[in-house]
Order: C-alpha cells, then sequence, then structure tokens
C-alpha cells in the first residue's frame, strides 16, 4: 500500500493550503443524501421512540447535527434526509433548527420518507433507499453525489474528499479510516494499492479473516459509510443492482464489492479531510452505537481538554436552539450546596442545593436538594428528586426520578428496574419508572 506510517501524521492539512480549485463548483454541483432512517438498535431503550440519528448528545445536539453541520461547512447546501424508523423526533428537529436554507437560492434540505416508489415495501437496504429517491436526485442535476450515513460524530471537509474524487478520476470514492483489527466486523474492510485504488473489499469480516494494513499487522482499513459517486455512474449502478436477483441492496454488501474489480473505486483517508484531532493525534470518529460508546464519548465532553473540539468557532455544529435561561445554581449552606464540578450544564438547568461531579446535563434537567449525582449523562426535560444517589447513570428524556432512588452502586439490585450493560453504566427510561409517556391503547 506504499507507506504506511503515512496514514497517521501529526496535523489535518489546512484547507487554504490547498489550491481551492473551485472547492466552491465542486461542492455547488453536488448534492448530499443522509441516511437516517435506521434504529440503531444496540441502543437499547434509548432508540424505542426515536431512530438513532435523533438521540440527543453533547448537552445540545442530536447526532444528526453532526452530519448536517459537516455539509453546510463544507459549501455543500443541497441535502436530502432519508427517513423511516420512528422519525418523528427527528423531522421536528430538522424543520425547527434546519429550516434556515433558502430555496430561492438553490439551498435546501429534503426531508425523504420511504415513498415505496417500487413496491409496497420500505428501504431495503442502503443501496435502496438511495434508488427509491433517484426521481429526487435527478431533479437537482448533480455532478456528484455524497452517500452519508446520519448516525456518527465527527468533523470532516467534505469538500476535499469531493475534490480527491474528482483529481484521482475515480468512478467512486470511499473514506476511510484505521481500525483495531479485532473491530473488523462492524465494518467493511478494504485493501489498497499505492495509488489508493482498492484492490478488495469486504463487508465485516471477522479478524481471523480480515485484510491487515501491511506493516501495521494490528491494523485494517475500514468504510466510514461515506461515499462520493459521480451521479451518472450512480443512477447506472443503482439501476442494475435494483434488477439484480438476489442482492441484497445494499452499497458495503454488494455495490461496492461489484465496482471494485470493474471501476475506478479509490478510498480517501479521513486523516485528509478531518477538521478534529484527538488528543491520540488520530481524527476524531465516534460510533455512539452502543449505551456504553454513548457514555463515554458524552462524559469525555467534560473533561479539561476533550477529544470533540466543540469550541471550534471555525467549524461550528449548528442545531435547533431553545430559548432558555442561563443554568441556575442555588443554596450555599453548609449541607446543602448547589455546585457542579468537572461537569457541562446546558441552560434552562437548576441544580438546588446539590452536587454534580463529571456529569453531563442537557437542557432543562432540575437536580433537587440533597442529591449526588457522579459519572452521569442527563437527557433533556428530566426532573431529579431529593436525596438521589446516581453513578455511571444515562437518563433517557422526560424521566421524573423519585425521592431518594440510588442507582449505580448495585448492579445486581439495578437490573431487576433497568438495563445495565456490562461495563456497568445504568439506563433508566420513563417506562422503567413506570411512567408510561408512549403508551398507546
Amino acid at each position: 500500500m506504499g507507506e504506511t506510517e503515512s496514514i497517521h501524521t501529526s496535523s489535518c492539512p489546512k484547507k487554504d493550503e490547498i489550491n481551492p480549485f473551485s472547492y466552491n463548483q465542486l461542492t455547488r454541483s453536488a448534492i448530499a443524501l443522509i441516511l437516517a432512517g435506521g434504529r440503531g438498535s444496540r441502543l437499547q431503550d434509548l432508540t424505542d421512540w426515536r431512530a438513532k440519528p435523533a438521540v440527543p448528545f453533547g448537552g445540545k445536539f442530536r447526532i444528526i447535527d453532526f452530519p448536517l453541520s459537516n455539509c453546510v461547512n463544507s459549501g455543500i447546501r443541497r441535502i436530502g434526509i432519508a427517513t423511516q424508523y420512528k422519525a418523528q423526533s427527528l423531522v421536528r428537529h430538522i424543520q425547527y433548527g434546519w429550516s434556515f436554507l433558502d430555496g430561492r437560492f438553490k439551498e435546501f434540505i429534503e426531508l425523504l420518507p420511504a415513498q415505496q416508489m417500487t413496491g409496497e415495501t420500505w428501504y431495503q437496504g442502503t443501496a435502496d433507499a438511495v434508488f427509491q429517491n433517484i426521481d429526487n436526485l435527478r431533479r437537482h442535476d448533480p455532478n456528484y453525489v455524497l452517500i452519508l450515513g446520519g448516525d456518527h460524530v465527527y468533523k470532516m471537509d467534505y469538500s476535499k474528499l469531493i475534490a480527491d474524487h474528482v483529481k484521482k478520476s475515480a468512478d467512486i470514492t470511499v473514506a476511510c479510516l484505521t481500525i483495531p483489527l479485532e473491530e473488523t466486523s462492524e465494518f467493511g474492510i478494504m485493501s489498497v494499492n499505492d495509488e489508493w485504488r482498492i484492490t478488495s473489499f469486504t463487508e465485516k469480516p471477522e479478524p481471523e479473516n480480515a485484510v491487515a494494513i501491511p506493516g501495521q499487522p494490528g491494523q485494517a482499513l475500514a468504510s466510514m459509510g461515506i461515499y462520493v459517486f459521480n451521479a451518472p455512474f450512480l443512477f447506472e449502478q443503482l439501476i442494475r443492482d435494483h434488477d439484480e436477483y438476489g442482492s441484497s441492496h445494499d452499497f458495503a454488501k454488494d455495490l461496492i464489492p461489484y465496482q471494485v474489480p470493474r471501476y475506478r473505486v479509490f478510498a480517501h483517508r479521513f486523516f485528509d479531510s478531518c477538521v478534529n484531532i484527538a488528543s491520540s493525534g488520530i481524527p476524531y470518529w465516534r460510533d455512539v452505537g452502543t449505551v456504553d460508546a454513548y457514555w463515554e464519548a458524552n462524559l469525555d465532553l467534560t473533561t479539561v481538554t476533550p477529544d470533540l473540539n466543540l469550541y471550534d468557532e471555525n467549524w461550528p455544529i449548528w442545531t435547533y436552539q431553545e430559548q432558555l435561561p442561563p443554568a441556575k445554581f442555588v443554596f450555599e449552606n453548609e449541607d446543602r450546596i448547589g455546585r457542579a464540578l468537572d461537569s457541562m450544564v446546558s441552560g434552562g438547568c437548576v441544580i438546588s442545593g446539590s452536587t454534580v461531579r463529571r456529569s453531563l446535563l442537557f437542557s432543562n434537567v432540575h437536580v433537587h436538594s440533597y442529591s449526588n449525582i457522579e459519572d452521569s449523562v442527563i437527557l433533556p426535560n428530566v426532573d431529579i428528586g431529593r436525596n438521589v444517589r446516581f453513578k455511571q447513570v444515562v437518563v433517557d428524556k422526560n424521566c421524573v426520578i423519585p425521592d431518594g432512588l440510588t442507582v449505580g452502586f448495585d448492579r445486581k439490585e439495578d437490573r431487576k428496574r433497568f438495563n445495565v450493560t456490562d461495563k456497568g453504566i445504568t439506563l433508566i427510561t420513563p417506562e422503567m419508572l413506570g411512567q408510561n409517556l408512549h403508551y398507546i391503547k
């Protein structure tokens, strides 16, 4: 694959270090389609009533805000969002927070629910989700189509990805990153030659069957599920795949393995278009697809120097902002002090005579007196009663926590009422507390 040590270097190239050679023209001629229809079942009860891209993250955002912000910051302002599973909260978030793009300037975000355009079925796979929207894509006459997932947290300049695609005269370009070999069963794994042309692509191989990076036996090159296609080529391939008997109509399982030996399929290093480098020197990218990973990624934001920089004014993360008062901390008595230490506390929160340590509180959380919250993630609109003790807990939206509840100190006892992961993170939802907010007769 050439010099494998070049996979990671000390810093990302800056956009202004590269001749822009019409970056704006490239992004204006592109359209992005975000696949946001998945449930994300590994998040357990957090996705019982919402799609994974709609799950809150980072105190005030939702996961889908990251690919959407990447699009806008990269200059891509024609965006479609394919929705399917329990999409109402996602739809509402897009309507409230992302309506600033102006159609008069050919800027838009279109919500694309499964239309059953080709039969009485919902989206059957990632490629089928795009195929069912092929008329919408053609109507906008793009030169390039950028396919994105809606369920990862990262910052990426897509204009550099598209420029790399054009420079290599590729038919399709696949964004990639390096992962430990033991994680290959969760990704599409590829090998490349010295020109970064993909020579093999296998979807979710077991580690013993995966191709390691030459010179790095413990590492593999993984697809990020981010693709750039020349638009005519994409339409041709979608139609071919749709007519293919036995296809599961999935990019990673069907289209890309078919295209690799027949067409110009290249890999693009995430490192070359990253915007956020973690403290390890590796580009920041998180799949927050499990309760443990979700808890860890949120709690990392409370550290002195978190791996994800949310304070970068040059690459802001846009979202819907409620009009809320500042957070408030009340009482300074000897045994009743309202305080938060090594924590992030969002607008509308009131910490009343309680202590919050190493925790992240989303908006409108009220912690009543004599409670102690540690190492926890509390989603919006949660009311925590008096004398509550939490440790390593994730609390879903709209929970009303009764006085005196203690969670996180006795896993065996916690499992009687709540979901506890193997790593000891306890998930609490309204339904687990007997508060059936979604009860349907």
